[in-house]
């Protein structure tokens, strides 16, 4: 849905909340803001509903010792004998089961991409709730942001997959969010150390009596989820070596830090990592993979993107890496006419529809799609990644009708009785009401194809 058909059908109501929020912009908006990351349209498939989970929520905090200090490397002057090294902390947001009935605060406090203005989110996961007792452990699910970005920006899906029995944990990668120093170098060598870092975490948490996650997640049952530079370091993480290339370019880290994620000195993809969720992964179309590399992917693989994304790539991006990851099974979900923004960022926050003088642009920019509606898209991956781990992660079968499709949701044919049985005829995307299937390819190739 564009725009600015929403726009021309904006209420009376709706017209007097936004008046309201630009005369009291800077004193009271967070208060007359909704910003709802669980948003459900009636056009939601089947599996983006919440599960039968109540949610908790808590934040962490984690450091990886002695990791390389990539701020501190002048590319312009000789390479140091030593390079420096420093504490590298990192912040994680956990979503998990908790106890029903539990009651406490459901506002998430986030900055958004101006990094100065933060905003209360609004979803269904309780603050610090107790986790639910279960007698076998969860599957663990890492999200991994964009650049920049922080660990809300994929919140939805985070509370979302925990209602259906995961433990879900959102890091924010230094030097890469909105608050710390942008660098695109850091961001290329920490993001896929930074992700195994954060499980291997999780798994020894996992193991202390002391940790509210002792008993409650099994970090050797994990899927991974990235987007954008999160999807470049999952694909890393599912076995994919940089290239030779990517390593010398002047345009890469410095001083060849970029090596230990190359081809042939990288290890293969962990033993841990069960499946992988790409949105919009980086890198294809700047040449840091290639068919060669992609061949060392070794666990299935679920990419999802937009037709016209002009960030990743698409035919020359995210559908080159889908059709390279030849040793792997891999669907492709695509969004027709949709950019790099497609299902994974959450709505834009009401406050950051403003001009900002630093960036050069209106901040809503960096969550908007200028075709698709951002709940809409939400709902869409929701559904598909929902049925997605709970195939690879809980070995549940009965998720293969959900993923299996004729191609172009446009072609499906729906055709039911009176009773509303499918009939022979019927190809309509499973999951998807009637009329609501549109604008959608969903794919799949099959190892060694």
């Amino acid at each position: 849905m564009g725009l600015k058909f929403v726009s021309r059908r904006l209420t009376k109501s709706m017209w007097l909340k936004s008046a309201l929020l630009v005369l009291s912009f800077g004193s009271s908006v967070s208060v007359l803001a909704e910003n709802r990351i669980d948003t459900q349209r009636p056009d939601a498939p089947e599996l983006a509903g919440y599960g039968e989970h109540s949610i908790g929520v808590r934040q962490l905090e984690v450091v990886n010792p002695k990791q390389i200090d990539i701020l501190k490397l002048d590319p312009s002057k000789a390479e140091p004998v030593e390079l420096p090294h420093y504490d590298r902390p990192l912040i994680l947001e956990v979503w998990y089961p908790a106890v029903k009935g539990s009651q406490g605060n459901t506002k998430l406090n986030a900055y958004i991409r101006d990094g100065k203005t933060e905003v209360v989110l609004h979803g269904k996961a309780l603050r610090d709730a107790k986790p639910e007792a279960s007698k076998v452990a969860f599957p663990l699910v890492l999200i991994s942001h964009g650049y920049p970005g922080n660990r809300f920006l994929l919140a939805h899906l985070a509370e979302n997959i925990a209602s259906k029995g995961y433990v879900v944990v959102s890091i924010d990668h230094t030097d890469s969010t909105y608050r710390s120093k942008a660098a695109f170098a850091s961001t290329l060598v920490n993001r896929p150390v930074d992700q195994l870092f954060v499980l291997s975490q999780v798994e020894a948490m996992s193991k202390d009596k002391q940790s509210f996650l002792y008993g409650l997640v099994d970090a050797s049952n994990t899927g991974l989820i990235g987007y954008s530079m999160g999807g470049y370091g999952a694909v890393i993480n599912a076995g994919a070596g940089v290239t030779e290339q990517a390593v010398s370019s002047k345009l890469s880290a410095p001083f060849g830090t970029l090596k230990r994620h190359q081809t042939g000195i990288k290890a293969s993809a962990d033993k841990r990592l069960k499946t992988v969720v790409a949105f919009a992964p980086w890198g294809m179309n700047y040449h840091m993979f290639s068919n060669d590399t992609l061949k060392e992917v070794t666990v299935p693989m679920l990419l999802i993107a937009g037709s016209q994304d002009d960030v990743s790539g698409y035919e020359n991006g995210v559908r080159a890496i889908w059709q390279g990851i030849t040793n792997v099974d891999r669907s492709l979900l695509t969004y027709d006419n949709a950019n790099h923004n497609a299902g994974a960022v959450m709505p834009a926050p009401e406050e950051s529809f403003v001009f900002d003088k630093e960036l050069g642009f209106n901040v809503s920019e960096h969550y908007l799609d200028a075709v698709w509606d951002n709940a809409r898209m939400n709902n869409i991956a929701q559904h598909f990644v929902s049925a997605w781990l709970d195939k690879y992660l809980k070995n549940d079968s009965t998720m293969n009708a959900y993923l299996d499709l004729v191609p172009s949701s446009n072609d499906g044919v729906y055709a039911v009785d009176e009773q509303g049985n499918a009939k022979p005829e019927n190809s309509y995307w499973k999951g998807f009401a009637n009329r609501t299937a549109k604008g959608l390819h969903f794919e799949h190739l099959a190892a060694s194809k």
